[in-house]
């Protein structure tokens, strides 16, 4: 096995992931489950994320060349995506549908997609599919993702300590915090994207 290889997939993936990052944005979502519940969606965003990102490693390319889609058009959907949702951890609407028991599409957008299997996330495992020789290093790939969503998983599932030590106005003023956080990331995601869109065009020309 080319353990070189598989700590670049590795750590690559989990920079881009960033765990310890995901935490803030993960509470201010959950905040108002019980422990069960949140255990339960971090299971389902690491699945979601773990199959969307395999999804895209064995046929990404295919598809987006069949819908005649370039990456940085999935890039600033995704950032799209993320304005909705920092808009609403910002304005506090949130809370009202975990509530009522809707959670699980919390867990699913916008923590499994596209916050954990988001574009980076996804153009970095097409790349890495892209230089891989031989059923070896296929392998090696599957590996790192697979470590990586493990350790996405137990970070999130153990948030739930800081839940307790942060208490009601702690999750509230940690929701208004990742609201912010999430903001930037959007602009961040939208902005790469049309940079992206920019180059593209000038090497058309």
């Amino acid at each position: 096995m080319n353990l070189k290889f598989l700590g670049e997939v590795f750590v690559t993936l989990l920079v881009i992931v960033d765990p310890p990052g995901m935490v803030p944005v993960f509470l201010a979502l959950t905040g108002t489950m019980s422990n069960r519940d949140r255990i339960r969606a971090g299971t389902q965003a690491v699945l979601l994320a773990l199959g969307v990102i395999v999804g895209f490693a064995v046929a990404g390319q295919t598809l987006l060349d069949y819908l005649h889609v370039d990456l940085p058009a999935l890039q600033g959907a995704g950032g799209l995506l993320l304005v909705l949702v920092a808009l609403q951890l910002l304005t506090g609407k949130t809370d009202e549908p975990a509530e009522q028991g809707g959670t699980s599409n919390v867990a699913l957008v916008p923590i499994g997609t596209p916050l954990l299997a988001g574009p980076g996330a996804i153009v970095a495992t097409m790349l890495f599919v892209q230089r891989a020789e031989g059923f070896d290093e296929y392998l090696v790939i599957a590996i790192g993702i697979l470590l990586v969503m493990l350790t996405v998983w137990i970070v999130l599932r153990f948030s739930g300590v800081i839940v307790k030590l942060l208490r009601p106005a702690g999750i509230e003023v940690l929701t208004r915090i990742a609201g912010l956080l999430l903001a930037a990331i959007a602009v961040q995601l939208i902005a790469d994207a049309i940079g992206a869109f920019v180059r593209l065009e000038a090497v058309g020309l």
